[in-house]
This record gives structure tokens, sequence and C-alpha cells, in this order.
């Protein structure tokens, strides 16, 4: 699974610039020294929150950064719209019926 610099900072992309502070801010204060309790190492995370936090902040690299997610986006729509059309059709359902075999099924039943 691919993360996004929203997925990072926990943002919907979109989101304003001061929630993109207030997240931000939130994030560093969770991960302050980098270990969990548990003695787990974060550090790497608290890298990818930083790096988030660049792109994010900037309205120009959020701009580029936007445009490269719905580029890639658009990418993956057609690629699953071309695995789904290459797909054999499904297998037909009972509701399915002809029009004149239900209609001899309808006679016989009655």
């Amino acid at each position: 699974m691919n993360y996004t610099h929203y997925d990072y900072l926990e943002l919907a992309p979109g989101s304003p610039t001061g929630r993109i502070e207030a997240a931000y801010a939130q994030l560093l204060e969770r991960f302050q020294y980098g270990m969990t309790d548990a003695g787990q190492d974060l550090s790497g995370l608290v890298r990818l929150i930083h790096a988030a936090h660049d792109v994010l902040s900037n309205p120009d690299t959020r701009r580029a950064y936007d445009a490269k997610l719905a580029r890639e986006a658009a990418a993956a729509d057609s690629e699953l719209k071309a695995q789904l059309d290459a797909m054999p059709p499904l297998p037909r359902r009972v509701q399915d019926i002809p029009a004149p075999l239900n209609a001899a099924f309808t006679a016989l039943a009655a």
C-alpha cells in the first residue's frame, strides 16, 4: 500500500493550511522522542512526517503534489477499468430468463 503525505499527517486531501500546521504539531508532540514506551524506534516515521509537512505547507509544492496524486489516481482508474473490461462476462442469473421462456413457464404454472 502506498501512503501519501496526507496519510502521514492524518489529514484529508484539500485540508486548509491551518489544519496542516495543527496536525503537524500534534503528531510531533505525540512522537516527540521518536520512541514508544515499549522502546520501538519511530525516527523513520518522524522523518516522513517532517517530509510531508515540508511538501504540504508550501502552496507551490502542494499544488504539484496534488497534481501528481491526481495523475496517479487517473492511471490507476484506467488500469482497473481495463482489467475489469478484460474479464469474462459474469454468469447469467435466474432473473435474466428470456421473455418467451418466462411466458411459457408462466403458462405451465397456471
